[in-house]
């Protein structure tokens, strides 16, 4: 047997045994190791034997799919002749393959795991991109909440049996009201000035704004 094998006869009728083949060592002292299960058939080695992976250490799947079609593929190409030495070969070197690629799997991993957290730092960073169709999307559910919040909005005051507030009511409440308009001119840049004695003259007036039949047009008319 080769270095890093090691044979186990199971049974001799069938011929049943197991080749555990183990690769170099690698990196860190790391190895990868299969064990083989070969059964003869009664036409070996005109038809090939029956193969498995009985078990296996550090490898992974796909490792075990590939080698599994590499004893295929081997026992076709010998077919004729006496083959087990040539199948466990063809196993160890790939063994030994797969061991020095373990660093470039972990490298690569590595490399995948940061762009993966870059990626997902850019979308941390710079947000959602807007596009039309989640704007859309956006916009349809704004107004629908805005439109369920004056919903709500209207039912309270209605259950609550509070009166809306005219213009007149807000203006009689807040004396500042008064002067509002001439405050946005002036923060606009427009000097404004206010001749007071034209409010002096209009409380000098008397006007009878509790008589229905007033009517401020018809003062200084000639019927009078």
């Amino acid at each position: 047997m080769m270095d890093g094998q090691d044979r186990s006869v199971l049974s001799e009728n069938p011929i049943v045994f197991t080749v555990t083949v183990t690769s170099d060592i690698g990196e860190h002292g790391k190895t990868v190791e299969a064990t083989l299960k070969f059964t003869y058939t009664e036409k070996y080695p005109d038809e090939p034997p029956l193969f498995e992976i009985y078990s296996q250490e550090n490898l992974e799947d796909r490792d075990v799919e590939e080698l599994l079609l590499l004893l295929e593929k081997e026992a076709e190409a010998n077919l004729g002749m006496v083959m087990i030495f040539s199948l466990v070969t063809a196993v160890q070197e790939r063994l030994n393959e797969i061991v020095d690629l373990m660093k470039n799997r972990r490298e690569e991993e590595k490399r995948q795991k940061e762009k993966e957290a870059e990626e997902a730092e850019k979308v941390a960073f710079h947000g959602t991109i807007v596009t039309i169709e989640n704007f859309l999307a956006w916009k349809a559910r704004f107004d629908l909440d805005m439109a369920e919040l004056r919903r709500k909005r209207q039912k309270e005051e209605e259950q609550s049996g509070k009166p809306k507030v005219t213009g007149k009511q807000l203006f009689e409440r807040d004396h500042n009201l008064d002067t509002s308009d001439i405050q946005f001119l002036e923060d606009a840049g427009n000097s404004v000035e206010v001749d007071e004695s034209l409010f002096q003259e209009i409380e000098d007036l008397d006007l009878e704004e509790d008589d229905p039949d007033f009517a401020p047009l018809e003062i200084g008319s000639d019927d009078d």
